[in-house]
């Protein structure tokens, strides 16, 4: 294996003899496979309490409402805030110490839940779950900038998100393989899936050397600029909030639905095989939600080279698809037509992503770039992680005494119709912005 400076210096080293370079390659693509698998993770253990969801439920004897605070704020809220200081931390010390320790303390935290006895202890393995979560992607994408020339960047950091789909599938599998095996208790779940991680983080920190800062970007020595004035100026980009929104809205009605369809599933379909069911939403998820991504980033290249109105044209325009099929999922009696109805809604809103990160890239001022993505996230797991789940299972267990288990989430699903459609409006708005913008970010960017 090659030394950590012969890895990042290779973009600007162009006399490295051959057999170096190539060992550096290999080097720094095994790198980008831990990362990716370090991804994977941190949404193994994010999905779990979802999936695990009816059988939490029924062991702990949990109400909605307690479920929808374990799936979403209880996580998102140190998640959120605890990511900033992370950030900073990673922009001077060992990143690979950070996601190591990070990688440790969600997974350990995860198969701590599995000795949970009662609410309280599961709502605090899931807070520590939150907060260990928040030092995985930080630093991980800053060693891929540094391990990777700019002119691969974007592909390297691409596989990379492939973590989320295949991370999201992995424990729907790791779940119904379980389940099969006649492992139906939850808690050996929690178990199976957090022990692992700490492994990774172990082989992580064995073989992974921390990498020279900057490579060949040359805006790594750019002055950093304080979070008030960085704030300040993003406020003056109206469509830079549009997309922010727009993701926001539309993660909100995306991150309720992951984590509360099986459980939709399971009431009002009963009997239905539950390890088959699983597998079924890995594959959609692993799958119809990767190619939206990509759809939605093809899109949005192609379209813009005429109108930068694409950026929010497309994610407007296809959940304008998916929302119905929301409606329709929700209420078809069939099975089967329900789940393809489900992955016509995962295909079409993941097709925001690609133009919204994008566009926070390209509008936000060179030296406040990387406030730029962290104020974007900051924002969106407010709204999204925190807001999606917590709302379903607030209303879920209001409507219960009226309308009985089944009806009452269906009814609270229905109406994340509503963030969908301000998704869709805030894209619209966006679209009639962003040329401006966009101008006005070429002129100050050069």
């Amino acid at each position: 294996m090659s030394q950590t400076e012969q890895v990042s210096e290779q973009s600007s080293q162009s006399d490295l003899p051959a057999e170096k370079t190539e060992v550096s390659n290999k080097y720094r693509m095994y790198v980008l496979f831990i990362l990716t698998l370090v991804y994977a993770f941190n949404f193994i253990d994010r999905q779990i309490i979802g999936i695990l969801s009816p059988l939490i439920k029924e062991d702990l004897g949990l109400d909605d409402a307690q479920l929808g605070w374990l799936k979403g704020i209880y996580f998102a809220l140190l998640y959120t805030i605890v990511g900033i200081p992370i950030a900073w931390l990673a922009d001077r010390y060992s990143r690979v110490n950070i996601v190591a320790i990070s990688l440790t303390m969600w997974s350990g935290f995860t198969a701590l839940s599995g000795l949970a006895t009662n609410y309280l202890q599961l709502a605090l393995a899931r807070i520590g779950v939150g907060i260990g979560e928040a030092g995985g992607s930080p630093p991980s994408h800053s060693m891929i900038s540094d391990l990777f020339p700019k002119e691969k960047r974007a592909k390297a950091l691409a596989i990379y998100s492939l973590g989320i789909p295949f991370g999201v599938m992995l424990a729907f599998f790791a779940t119904a393989f379980l389940i099969k095996g006649g492992n139906a208790d939850w808690r050996v779940v929690m178990l199976s899936v957090g022990i692992p991680g700490i492994i990774l983080a172990i082989i992580l920190k064995l073989t992974v050397k921390e990498p020279k800062r900057g490579g060949d970007n040359s805006a790594a020595n750019l002055e950093q600029v304080p979070f008030k004035q960085a704030l300040k100026t993003l406020l003056t980009i109206p469509s830079w909030w549009g997309m922010c929104l727009g993701i926001s809205f539309g993660s909100f009605g995306n991150y309720a639905i992951s984590t509360w369809i099986i459980d939709f599933y399971v009431r009002a379909h009963v009997g239905i095989d539950f390890a088959n069911l699983l597998i079924i939403m890995g594959i959609i998820n692993g799958t119809a939600y990767a190619l939206g991504v990509w759809i939605g980033g093809f899109l949005v290249d192609k379209w813009s080279v005429k109108t930068k109105k694409a950026y929010g044209y497309v994610p407007a325009l296809m959940l304008i698809i998916g929302t119905p099929a929301l409606f329709f999922g929700l209420y078809v009696e069939s099975l089967s037509l329900s789940l393809i109805m489900m992955t016509i809604l995962l295909f079409t809103t993941g097709s925001n992503l690609g133009p919204s990160f994008a566009l926070a890239q390209t509008l936000a001022p060179v030296k406040v770039r990387a406030m730029s993505t962290a104020l974007f996230f900051f924002v969106l797991n407010i709204i999204a992680l925190g807001g999606g789940p917590t709302f379903v299972g607030i209303l879920s267990q209001s409507l219960t005494e009226t309308h009985g288990t089944v009806e009452a989430l269906r009814i609270a699903m229905t109406w994340l119709i509503v963030p969908y459609i301000l998704s869709i409006l805030a894209f619209f708005w966006t679209s009639t912005r962003v040329t401006k913008d966009w101008e006005n970010a070429e002129q100050r960017n050069g």
